[in-house]
């Protein structure tokens, strides 16, 4: 193994003793319950008190959604804050969306500057800031090509359809048409019919069967059994996250991810890696696959590109784009101008080598904390993860430990089974912020025993 591949795939053992003499002093235990209020500068506009949204909600929309008893209605940078003016420490980014935190000024002044300019004209026409985005992308990735969408389903989506053409295309006479895809244990990439297809939680599948057929689910690593299925030719591409965050924040190997890369070109199968929710320099890496030296054929996007706007894009190489004509796929909304601008901002500042440089330290550094502050814990099991996308897998249900922590103003979230802490805060928090999220964590640890 490697030693990248071992850094990103193996804890830092116990027992620890960091060399954290030269980091500022963490905060005194004595102020983690003190009732922090927004300074005027982000205090909410509404009248309305939490209670009054949330009983509000309560009539008007779909229950779709198990929400935290917050409302949020104001943030700048790291912190958020409720209707009352209380503060919270944002370890979420609204599910690792918001990387350059709340109300950055350059994206404020991109979408600003833009809403007044034009916002849409739909893809019957041509816009300028979707062209340089998709320009940008095209020089900072693999890709020759982008195609936008409005979200990271629909990148996925749009990855499905592609495949599929990109098959019938290539073997035009064949009878029996290439159209099976694999997926892993663990993944998620989306909730509409096709990207649920690939989703392997059985629990956001059933109440919706039949979903799209076809699909394979192998087990996340196992490179025999993908090797084996990807050369039996029935298969149009392979859905793979190199590090999967809704599943639980595991990291692929750079051996499972260049099998699958050489199955797939012995095959001609296409590989798509999906970072919605690890690319753009949550790892420390602008794209995630870089960390393992393999290329996809097909790239999905979204969460962080636009910084809080919906926004995602399926980035291809040429030979994957010459296979889709005008009239395959499209979108009304999809690389409206307003969006575009919006993520311009957000790919110059998080591209730049001293932004990555600085979240894959932050993200050491706060790994590193985790481990020597929570590993005495007889609840955490591991703590994993490359820059800023950490996971604290314990031995019970994650749930109380995220609610005390919510209790003391930190915003955390749950992943894997519900057994995994989630932390994915925005690229620019600062390591007295890191500090303080560790500190809570600690602290909350004891909402484990008394509820499990």
């Amino acid at each position: 193994m490697g030693s990248l591949q071992h850094f990103i795939n193996s804890p830092i053992s116990f027992p620890f003793s960091p060399n954290l003499n030269h980091r500022r002093s963490f905060f005194l235990r004595a102020c983690l319950n003190l009732d922090v209020h927004a300074p005027e500068s982000v205090k909410p506009k509404t009248h309305l008190k939490s209670r009054e949204v949330m009983e509000m909600e309560g009539k008007v929309l779909v229950g779709t959604y198990a929400r935290n008893p917050v409302v949020i209605s104001s943030g700048k940078g790291c912190k958020l804050y409720d209707p009352e003016g209380r503060e919270y420490l944002d370890c979420t980014s609204g599910i690792a969306v918001n990387a350059l935190g709340h109300g950055d000024p350059d994206w404020v002044k991109a979408v600003v500057e833009q809403a007044n300019l034009l916002t849409h004209v739909s893809n019957v026409f041509y816009s300028v800031p979707q062209v340089e985005l998709a320009r940008r992308l095209v020089a900072c990735s693999f890709a020759d090509r982008v195609f936008f969408t409005n979200s990271g389903t629909e990148a996925n989506e749009a990855a499905i359809k592609f495949a599929r053409k990109y098959q019938r295309f290539t073997n035009p006479d064949e009878k029996q048409q290439v159209t099976e895809f694999i997926s892993f244990s663990n993944s998620f990439h989306g909730r509409t019919m096709g990207a649920l297809a690939l989703t392997s939680k059985e629990q956001y599948r059933f109440p919706f069967e039949p979903v799209m057929p076809g699909v394979n689910f192998l087990e996340y690593g196992d490179v025999q059994a993908a090797t084996e299925l990807i050369k039996s030719g029935r298969i149009a591409a392979v859905f793979v996250e190199p590090i999967q965050g809704e599943g639980g924040i595991y990291s692929a190997t750079k051996e499972f991810l260049q099998s699958l890369r050489s199955a797939c070109d012995d095959a001609g199968s296409l590989l798509v890696f999906d970072e919605v929710q690890c690319g753009l320099g949550r790892t420390g890496y602008l794209w995630a696959h870089e960390a393992y030296g393999v290329v996809p054929d097909i790239m999905t996007l979204a969460k962080p590109l636009a910084g809080g706007l919906p926004i995602g894009a399926a980035l291809v190489s040429e030979k994957v784009a010459a296979a889709i004509k005008y009239g395959d796929h499209g979108s009304t909304f999809a690389g409206g101008p307003l969006v575009c601008n919006a993520a311009i901002a957000v790919l110059d500042k998080i591209s730049k080598p001293g932004f990555l440089a600085s979240v894959s330290e932050k993200g050491q550094y706060f790994k590193e904390l985790l481990i020597h502050k929570l590993g005495g814990n007889s609840h955490v099991r591991e703590v994993r993860g490359l820059g800023l996308i950490i996971g604290i897998e314990l031995d019970v249900s994650a749930s109380p430990l995220v609610d005390a922590c919510r209790d003391s103003s930190l915003l955390i979230l749950t992943a894997g089974k519900g057994n995994v802490v989630r932390l994915v805060p925005p690229l620019i928090i600062s390591e007295q912020e890191l500090e303080r999220a560790a500190e809570i964590i600690l602290e909350c640890l004891p909402a484990l025993d008394k509820t499990n």
